[in-house]
Parts: structure tokens; C-alpha cells; sequence
């Protein structure tokens, strides 16, 4: 009867352990599924960062690493934050219903093509590399007839303005200020012929458009400009 009775309690004591064990093996192939899942995910979506730039170097378009205080860079960075700027006027001025934010929304993804030129030195690019990122005239004729058309509805310019006007127009007016410092940057890019010439003129006719809208700006929204007057 003990014989039996060990036979059965050994019976038991591997069933229990092989439950454990099949358990085990459950949990195991679960996690193994889900990292799995998340190796698969990781590999679908592209990581915000790439540790590539960690030693203070940066790529170009054309695969050419440079320091990061290079010219190029900084004028690329210039460019964003001019975006960034013109984003922010641009809420401004959605918010009081202005009707020329679309001029603004295409404004911004001009500058993206302003800075993939700017990304793309020519003493380093292949045609391959010009022909996606050449910048034409067409932009720079379009902001001239834009601030055209906005100047036949404003008063003559008789005094110096200071940045002013509600909050649409001061907004513009630092676009305005961050576009002249963008021009400063990509000038010498462009004068040692690493960009393309219409780039330069895009950023200074740009400058007298946000100068031109800021006026109008406050205009639309019945707000005084301030005007300067020297300090007695």
C-alpha cells in the first residue's frame, strides 16, 4: 500500500511539475511574441533620433559631414527657426481671420526648399543632387507681386514704424527681423558659390513681404502703428 500510495505521489508531483514547466513555457513564448512585435514595430518606425550627430558633426545632402558651427548649418538652422517664427505669426493672424494665411502656409514650405538647397553644397553635389534641389525664380516673383498687391491698400510710408500693431502685426515684424538674419547667413554660402543666388533673393524679398503684411495686418485689425520719434 505505501508502495501505491509513493507511486501516485510521484505521479502527482510530475504532473504538477510539468504544468509548471508547460506554464513556463507559455509565459517564455508570450514575451518572445511580444518582443518580437516590438523588434517588428521598432524596425516599421523610424527613431526621432540617430546619434549620428553626438561628436558634433552633421551630414549635408550630399553625404559630406561638416561641423556642426559650420555656415551651412547655421543658416539651415536660421531657416528652421524662421519657419517656427512665421508658424507662430501665422496663429496670430488665423485667429483674427486674416485672409492671407494660405500666403504664410506656402511661405513655410518654401523655406523647406530654401534650406534643402542650402543642405546641398555644390562643391560636393552630383547632378542628381542639384537637379532635386535647384531653387527657380518663380518664388521670389511671387512674393514681389503679393507685397504688390497689400501696398496699393496702405497708406504712404512716411516715418520710420516701430514693431507694433496687435499682436498679428509685432509677430510678423519679428518673422520679419529673423528673415534679415537668415539672409546674413546664407549670404556667404552663397557668394563662395555653394547655393544657388535665388535663395538669397528669396530670404531679402521675403523680409519686405513680412515688413509689407505687418503693416497690412494692422491695418485690417484697426490697430496704430507706432511711430518713431527721436528721444528729446
Amino acid at each position: 500500500m505505501a508502495s501505491v500510495v509513493f507511486r501516485s505521489t510521484n505521479r502527482v508531483v510530475c504532473w504538477a511539475a510539468c504544468a509548471r514547466m508547460r506554464q513556463m513555457q507559455s509565459v517564455c513564448c508570450d514575451q518572445s511574441r511580444r518582443h518580437a512585435s516590438a523588434s517588428e514595430e521598432d524596425r516599421r518606425t523610424p527613431k526621432i533620433y540617430t546619434k549620428t550627430g553626438d561628436k558634433g558633426f552633421s551630414s549635408t545632402f550630399t553625404g559630406e559631414r561638416r561641423p556642426k558651427d559650420d555656415h551651412i548649418f547655421d543658416a539651415l538652422g536660421t531657416t528652421d527657426e524662421l519657419s517656427s517664427v512665421i508658424g507662430l505669426a501665422r496663429e496670430f493672424c488665423s485667429n483674427k481671420g486674416h485672409s492671407f494665411t494660405d500666403q504664410l502656409d506656402k511661405i513655410q514650405c518654401v523655406l523647406q526648399d530654401v534650406g534643402s538647397n542650402i543642405a546641398t553644397p555644390l562643391s560636393s553635389a552630383r547632378d542628381s543632387h542639384i537637379e532635386k534641389t535647384k531653387f527657380s525664380s518663380q518664388p521670389v516673383t511671387e512674393l514681389e507681386r503679393w507685397i504688390d498687391s497689400f501696398t496699393e491698400e496702405l497708406p504712404p510710408l512716411t516715418n520710420f514704424i516701430l514693431p507694433s500693431g496687435g499682436k498679428s502685426s509685432a509677430a510678423l515684424h519679428v518673422a520679419r527681423a529673423v528673415c534679415r538674419r537668415a539672409e546674413r547667413c546664407v549670404a556667404p554660402i552663397v557668394c563662395s558659390g555653394e547655393a544657388d543666388p535665388e535663395v538669397a533673393k528669396y530670404l531679402n524679398r521675403l523680409s519686405d513681404y513680412l515688413f509689407t503684411l505687418a503693416r497690412y495686418a494692422a491695418m485690417k485689425e484697426g490697430n496704430t502703428e507706432t511711430v518713431y520719434k527721436r528721444p528729446q
